[in-house]
C-alpha cells in the first residue's frame, strides 16, 4: 500500500515544527517533504547578534537533513499550486522546472520585507530578514568604520559613521542596540577616527516596541538613550538618496547606511493561489483548514489564523504563534489519518524577550517585567529552548564575546545587489548581475 504524501511548502518556524511534530507522530505512516529555497531552518532572532559579529552565521542556521528525522527535504522555491490535481511545482536551484503530488499539503511560505511607497528607499535601503542581509550588514559596517577613519572630509567622516535604522519594533531596536555597541568596539580600536559612530532609530509609532508591554519598551528606550542611540519617534524616511535620507520632520541626515525594519508582509506567492486573502494572508478556519480544501492547510505569517484568545481578531505574524501553529497544523493533519483527535488552534503569549546586547536585555516571561541581568538570562535561556539545534556552538560564541575582543573582518561575500530590499526571497542572495 503506497504511504500517503504530506507535502510542506517553506522551513520557517511554522514548517519546520510542522515537519518535526508529523514525523514523530506519523513514524513510517506516511511520506512527509519538506519543499523550502535552502537546506536549513533560520532561527530569525539572533540575526541581529549575526550582524553584529556576536554569533557566527552558521551558528543559527540548522540544518534540516538530520535535524528531521525521516524527512525527505527538496531544495527549490515554489512557484505553483495546482489544487485541483494536488501538487506544488518548483524551480530547483539551477532552474530545473518540477512538481510534487501531494495527499495532503501545508503552506507555511512565510513572509518578506513589508516595502512602502517612500521615494529612494528600495534603491537605497536594505531589508533584515534573511542570513545574506545579515551577514551583508556586517560587513558593510565594517566597511563604512574603515573608510571613515581613510577619509579626510569631516562631512564623510560624518556621513560614513551615521547609520539610520527605520522601524523601531523587535527586529529594529535590537538592531540598533547591537549595531551601537559594534561601532563603539570597532571605534575603540581605531584611534585615528575622530567622530563616534552614531545610530539613530526612527519610527512613526508613539514608543519603542509599540506592540510589546510599555515597561519592556521604557526599559529598551532607557538603555538606547544610554548608549548614544539618536532615538526619534514619530518620525520616518521621507525620501532616500544615495548620500543621505530626508527625514519626515525636514532635516536631511547625510549617511551611507538605510537599514529597512518596518515590519513584514506575508510571501506574495500566496496572492498567486486564487484564494481568499485577508491583509494579504490566506484565510484558514480555526483548525487551520483552507475553506474548501479540506486536504490544505497553512500557518505562519502567510495565514490568517482566527484568534481565540482575541475573538473577531487574526494571530499576529510572530515566531510563538508560527512555532505552534505548525504543530498543530501537523497534530490535524495526523487526526485526519485516525491518529488522535483535530484541535483549533489557541495560544495564550507566554511573554516577549527582547536583546539589547552586552549585560542588557528587556523580558517580562509569564507577565513578570524584567531588566538588566535578570532579563538578560532569561533571554539567552529562552534562545537556546527555542533554537533546535547548534546550542553548544552558540552558548560558546556569547562565551567567546564576553571573554575576548570582538575580532571584526569584511570578507565581502555578499555584494549589496545581492540583498535588494524587493526581494521575495530574502532569506537567499540574489545572484549578482
Amino acid at each position: 500500500m503506497t504511504k500517503p504524501r504530506v507535502v510542506i511548502v517553506g522551513a520557517g518556524f511554522a514548517g519546520y515544527h510542522a515537519a518535526k511534530t508529523l514525523s514523530r507522530i506519523a513514524r513510517d505512516r506516511a511520506e512527509i517533504v519538506v519543499l523550502n529555497s535552502t537546506d536549513y531552518f533560520l532561527y530569525l532572532p539572533l540575526l541581529p547578534e549575526v550582524a553584529a559579529g556576536v554569533v557566527e552565521p552558521k551558528r543559527i542556521a540548522v540544518p534540516l537533513t538530520g535535524t528531521l528525522k525521516g524527512v525527505r527535504v527538496v531544495i527549490g522555491e515554489a512557484d505553483h499550486v495546482d489544487l485541483q490535481n494536488r501538487w506544488v511545482g518548483f524551480t530547483q536551484a539551477e532552474g530545473d522546472k518540477n512538481r510534487l503530488a501531494y495527499d495532503r499539503l501545508i503552506l507555511a511560505v512565510g513572509s518578506v520585507n513589508k516595502l512602502l511607497p517612500i521615494p529612494g528607499v528600495t534603491e537605497y535601503a536594505h531589508g533584515f530578514r534573511g542570513l545574506p542581509e545579515a551577514v551583508y550588514l556586517h560587513d558593510h559596517i565594517v566597511r563604512q568604520i574603515e573608510l571613515a577613519e581613510q577619509a579626510e572630509d569631516p562631512a564623510e567622516q560624518q556621513a560614513r559613521s551615521t547609520f539610520v535604522v527605520v522601524g523601531a519594533g523587535y527586529t529594529g531596536t535590537e538592531v540598533a542596540a547591537h549595531g551601537q555597541l559594534f561601532t563603539d568596539a570597532l571605534h575603540a580600536q581605531r584611534p585615528r577616527l575622530p567622530v563616534r559612530p552614531r545610530w539613530m532609530l526612527l519610527d512613526v509609532a508613539p514608543r519603542v516596541l509599540p506592540e510589546l508591554d510599555k515597561r519592556m519598551s521604557d526599559t529598551s528606550h532607557k538603555v538606547l538613550n544610554r548608549r548614544g542611540v539618536d532615538v526619534r519617534m514619530g518620525t520616518s524616511v521621507a525620501e532616500a538618496t544615495c548620500d543621505g535620507v530626508k527625514l519626515t520632520d525636514g532635516e536631511y541626515v547625510p549617511t551611507c547606511t538605510l537599514v529597512w525594519c518596518v515590519g513584514v508582509r506575508p510571501d506574495p506567492f500566496v496572492n498567486e493561489l486564487g484564494l481568499r486573502t485577508d491583509r494579504g494572508r490566506l484565510v484558514v478556519d480555526e483548525f487551520l483548514n483552507v475553506p474548501g480544501y479540506p486536504e490544505v492547510y497553512a500557518c505562519g505569517d502567510a495565514a490568517a489564523v482566527p484568534d481565540l484568545v482575541n475573538p473577531g481578531q487574526i494571530c499576529g505574524m510572530t515566531a510563538q504563534h508560527a512555532q505552534r501553529q505548525g504543530k498543530r497544523a501537523a497534530q490535524n493533519i495526523a487526526a485526519s489519518y485516525g491518529f488522535g483527535r483535530r484541535k483549533p488552534y489557541k495560544h495564550h503569549d507566554l511573554g516577549w524577550v527582547v536583546d539589547l546586547g552586552g549585560k542588557d536585555a528587556a523580558a517580562n516571561p509569564l507577565q513578570v517585567n524584567l531588566a538588566g541581568l535578570p532579563a538578560k538570562a532569561v533571554t539567552r535561556a529562552y534562545h537556546l529552548m527555542a533554537m533546535p539545534g547548534n546550542r553548544t556552538r552558540v552558548s560558546a560564541d556569547w562565551a567567546l564575546d564576553a571573554a575576548l575582543t570582538r575580532s571584526a573582518v569584511q570578507l565581502g561575500l555578499v555584494p549589496a545587489n545581492a540583498v535588494p530590499l524587493e526581494s521575495t526571497t530574502p532569506e537567499v542572495a540574489t545572484r549578482a548581475r
